[in-house]
């Protein structure tokens, strides 16, 4: 229950008193976060597991969160530079590529559609053009 009297913009959705805007279109990670940083957000900072569930229920493809270790390999940090600590990781994830050289390095990541939200995210190559989620 919010304790102030926020409202989102037209086309966002609040959640615990978040609002969360699901893009309609698709690119980089990083241009996913210019997005969302030019409209005075950030990619999502998955906070909980009620989080975690509403985000993997909503979206309709793979989707970029605000999650990376762009800056120090295995070092996970959130757009704003917090620490990770709770993570919803799939099998055999984080795998940076699994050292296939196709891959290339896997930094940025998402959630999978359809997976179940207790492990559905996957690192993957930041260049590669996904949905993403924008948080204020």
């Amino acid at each position: 229950m919010c304790f102030t009297e926020k409202t989102c913009p037209s086309r966002w959705i609040m959640f615990n008193c978040s609002c969360y805007f699901f893009s309609t279109v698709i690119d980089s990670w990083e241009k996913g976060r210019k997005d969302c940083r030019d409209t005075g957000a950030d990619l999502v900072k998955i906070d909980s597991y009620e989080e975690q569930e509403f985000l993997s229920k909503t979206i309709q493809q793979r989707t970029w969160i605000g999650l990376n270790d762009r800056d120090d390999e295995k070092i996970w940090k959130w757009s704003d530079e917090t620490p990770l600590t709770v993570a919803y990781w799939g099998k055999m994830q984080p795998d940076n590529g699994g050292g296939i050289e196709v891959y290339g390095e896997e930094d940025c990541v998402q959630l999978i559609h359809g997976e179940k939200p207790e492990g559905n995210w996957n690192d993957l190559n930041c260049d590669t053009k996904l949905r993403w989620i924008c948080e204020f």
